[in-house]
């Protein structure tokens, strides 16, 4: 056995048992020919063969380069190569790497384990979230699933997949999500607690027990509210409504248990399912490649337990256990908890916009309306059943008879053919106050939007005074501006904005402070900036339309006048001398 060591202190680097000594031997005894004794006693290393008693003094930096430098190097290169492999699998196909374990040479490099435990601790490091749109007001926001194993079956194991929603706006709303994914290899569902697959797929290649789903690609839903207890885990039975961050955040998680069986019952056998999308009811999120995290812990309701998900070689603060192999201390992770992020984009959900804005002052008898043909235009000719007239006969049986894809809005007959509308009226201006009114309708008869709310940017909000009837939080995008404002209902008052009609419609009134430094009625100051709508961005009018100031318009009008009088009083002049 070939061994180098350091003679202070003693510094064990590496040990080979299976590799002959005669090879390296002879590059020994090359290069002692070419040492001397001082040079070996000055720098402290001494290498020699315990297979061969051949005792030699190398040149220092021969034997430093030979026995110290040259193996560590190599080895920290395998470890990187492993490393950035492990990162190829982990985008790949969600496992690691067929369960082989990646070492960190701790013994030759400290630095890189401090590094490589700060990736482990950090696991976004790991892999790239390829995200298909960026919300400015919500930069961070996603939504997060997150797939822990909590234990081993006699042919698979089961998982508790968790949908955490960490968007602050945007939520969804009846009649709910629904989440698909590939399995990997032939995996089939046994059963599920606070879920269900639509569809069952073919299992008549089981006998006695049938699964409960053995589709490749399952679609799972929420259970109903209702749902007996025992069907139950935390966090489930909502219908697939999940609130946003800020409205509520208690309720803006949905979990549910599955028992996968054919997956194989270790960590080198069990894979990740591929290919999630996410439906919150319809299209709009595009959800990124699996990376490892760390495990989820549970908290028990009365706070007095806490389990989490399996997981190996992790002490009690999440960082990597060193294990001996071969000499070596290798700091190796087996974990099977993965994370799946999924980000939203409004021209993925909608190919048209969603709400538009009108415009009025208390000051101009104008009331700007939303742009024609902001969602679509009016066409009942080439396009039966676009709209529906307010007063028309037929409008009964048209909305029940909607049929199964409530998705697509019916929508009342209107010049800009949008399912919300949000009107901004400019109501009064005091001494050192301003009041604006508030008021969202809906014209979409197939849609009672639940959990509604508003986003709103304006430079005021940072002398928000009070609001009346709707729920305010402050949002700041840009740290330190305040000029962002989100806007909800009142619980079990008008958190439910109903279907067109009389009752479709909710508004508030905001009482606003006036700065001197910035406070001004004109250019459409007292205009917001933009407005989102359930996290989709409202189409504006065009800033050339807003309501003039009446300064601005008396003056015009004075100017006409004054010069209609001139004209008039020259006629009768000239009348007169005639």
């Amino acid at each position: 056995m070939i061994e180098a060591s350091y003679t202070q202190p003693a510094y064990k680097l590496l040990s080979f048992s299976s590799l002959p000594s005669s090879s390296l031997l002879q590059i020994l005894e090359y290069l002692t020919r070419q040492s001397t004794q001082s040079a070996a006693t000055k720098w402290g290393f001494v290498c020699h063969s315990s297979a061969d008693p051949f005792p030699v003094s190398v040149v220092a930096p021969f034997c430093f380069f030979f026995c110290f430098l040259a193996p560590a190097l190599l080895l920290q290169l395998v470890a990187w190569i492993l490393f950035i492999s492990m990162k190829a699998a982990f985008l790949g196909d969600g496992r690691l790497m067929g369960g082989e374990c990646l070492g960190d040479l701790a013994n030759f490099s400290p630095g890189f384990h401090n590094e490589f435990s700060s990736l482990m601790e950090k696991p976004y490091l790991l892999g790239f979230s390829f995200s298909e749109a960026y919300d400015a007001l919500d930069p961070n926001g996603n939504i997060t699933i997150k797939w822990d194993i909590m234990s081993w079956t006699p042919d698979g194991y089961v998982a508790v997949v968790t949908m955490y929603n960490f968007q602050q706006y945007r939520h969804i709303q009846s009649p709910g999500w629904s989440l698909q994914w590939t399995w990997a290899k032939k995996e089939v569902i046994w059963s599920m607690l606070g879920g269900q697959t639509t569809e069952q797929g073919d299992c008549s290649r089981f006998k006695g027990n049938v699964p409960h789903c053995c589709k490749k690609d399952p679609t799972v839903v929420d259970l109903l509210p209702g749902t007996p207890y025992n069907q139950q885990i935390a966090n489930c039975c909502k219908g697939g409504v999940v609130s946003s961050w800020v409205q509520d955040p208690a309720n803006a998680a949905s979990s549910f248990q599955v028992s996968v069986g054919s997956a194989g019952t270790t960590n080198k056998t069990v894979r990740l399912p591929k290919n999630f999308t996410l439906k919150a009811p319809g299209p709009g999120y595009t959800c990124g490649p699996a990376k490892i995290v760390k495990p989820t812990r549970f908290v028990t309701q009365d706070g007095r337990r806490v389990t989490q998900a399996l997981s190996k070689f992790l002490d009690e603060d999440y960082r990597l256990l060193p294990i001996n192999v071969l000499g070596l201390n290798l700091f190796l992770s087996v974990t099977v908890t993965w994370n799946v992020t999924c980000t939203y984009s409004q021209f993925l959900s909608q190919k048209t916009p969603t709400c538009c804005v009108s415009l009025s002052s208390f000051y101009n008898d104008t009331i700007v309306p939303c742009p024609t043909c902001t969602c679509g235009c009016q066409n009942n000719i080439t396009q039966p059943g676009s709209c529906v007239e307010e007063d028309s006969p037929y409008l009964a049986s048209v909305v029940s008879g909607s049929g199964k894809n409530s998705y697509t809005p019916l929508v009342q007959c209107t010049k800009h053919m949008c399912p919300i509308r949000v009107h901004w009226h400019v109501k009064l201006s005091y001494k050192e106050y301003w009041r604006v009114k508030v008021t969202i309708t809906n014209f979409n008869y197939r849609m009672n939007y639940t959990q509604w709310n508003l986003v709103v940017q304006h430079p005021n909000f940072d002398n928000l005074t009070q609001i009346f009837s709707f729920n305010y939080k402050s949002l700041t995008p840009y740290a330190a501006i305040n000029d962002t404002a989100m806007l909800w209902g009142v619980k079990f008052y008008n958190d439910l904005l109903m279907q067109a009609g009389p009752l479709g419609n909710v508004q508030s009134e905001l009482l606003f402070r006036k700065d001197k430094s910035t406070f001004t009625f004109e250019k459409g100051w007292a205009f917001p900036r933009r407005i989102y709508f359930n996290g989709d961005n409202c189409v504006m009018p065009p800033p050339d339309s807003y309501p003039w100031l009446p300064n601005a318009t008396s003056r015009t009008s004075t100017s006409l006048l004054t010069l209609i009088m001139v004209l008039l009083s020259a006629l009768l002049l000239l009348n007169a001398h005639v």
